[in-house]
């Protein structure tokens, strides 16, 4: 039986052997002869911070009684119980309502049927390199041109869409649905209880919002009611006013506001129907309701 027989000082050079050789395939030597590691040097970067929400608003508390009895008329003439009922709203179905929220009202009356619908979205982003109200920004950039709404106005009232020579000029985000300018037709609003309430999402049949074939709404051009963005109104907002082509129905306007305040995007989507087939509603009117109502909104935000 043939025994090993062990070395030692053999064994003892082998390993100083491999050790150095070791240090020379990790080390890079730098001019002065010292050894640095790039992904050490950078360690790892911080993660970006979050939105400044964390909690949404429950949308039908969110609303005063008396904005809804100013914007659902036909609500104040039904029977006291009746009345109360109608202005708790319905409260739409969600799976986290920390990120998302809804609440709608219907209000019938002799003159026509009145709709609302608030909408709180909070957005979260997984990215850890992407901040909560960065991506905010994209989800709010693509509804505005989504809605073919303009993204910038100057102080001349100018708004710069895409394809205008102008400096101003802003691309749509990749990806962000229908160029500005285009109208993308009246598709309902996605998400909790969008039911059959549609958003705004584009101008009127000729282009403008008004009364048929474009003309301007009794009580305010056609120019000063376009849509548009809005200023001093959370940290973005816009605007948009649906007039639905003229048919053997009455037509209906849809008037919608959308503003972002941090990681939480406000959508409120106001809607009239006449009972008369030949009336057409005031855009004036709903969207001086719908701003106001906005306002009252971020302030709570901003409480």
């Amino acid at each position: 039986m043939l025994r090993k027989v062990y070395l030692p000082g053999v064994s003892a050079l082998l390993v100083a052997a491999v050790a150095a050789g070791t240090a020379g395939c990790t080390s890079d030597g730098g001019p002065d002869g010292s050894a640095t590691d790039a992904k050490a040097a950078g360690g790892a970067l911080p993660a970006a911070q979050p939105g400044r929400y964390r909690t949404l608003l429950e949308p039908c508390g969110a609303v005063d009684r008396g904005i809804l009895r100013d914007m659902l008329p036909g609500v104040v003439t039904l029977p006291e119980e009746q009345q109360r009922q109608a202005l708790r709203g319905t409260a739409q179905v969600t799976y986290d309502t920390d990120r998302r929220a809804a609440c709608s009202w219907k209000g019938n009356s002799p003159g026509g049927t009145h709709q609302l619908r608030v909408d709180f979205e909070r957005v979260v982003s997984y990215d850890p390199a992407v901040s909560d109200e960065a991506r905010a920004q994209e989800v709010f950039a693509r509804r505005q041109a989504a809605a073919s709404v303009p993204l910038t106005a100057d102080a001349g009232g100018r708004t710069d869409a895409p394809g205008d020579a102008g400096p101003s000029a802003t691309p749509a985000p990749s990806g962000s649905g229908p160029a500005l300018g285009t109208r993308a037709g009246p598709a309902a609003i996605t998400g909790p209880g969008s039911g059959s309430l549609p958003a705004g999402s584009g101008t009127g049949p000729s282009g403008q919002p008004g009364g048929p074939a474009g003309e301007p709404s009794p009580s305010g051009s056609a120019a000063a009611l376009q849509p548009r963005v809005l200023t001093g109104l959370g940290d973005a907002a816009f605007l948009d006013d649906v007039l639905d082509p003229a048919g053997s129905a009455a037509q209906r306007r849809t008037v919608s506001v959308v503003f972002r305040t941090s990681n939480v995007i406000v959508t409120l989507v106001y809607a009239q129907r006449p009972a008369a087939p030949a009336a057409v509603p005031d855009s004036k009117e709903l969207q001086e309701k719908t701003q106001a109502m906005a306002s009252r909104l971020a302030e709570q935000f901003d409480d």
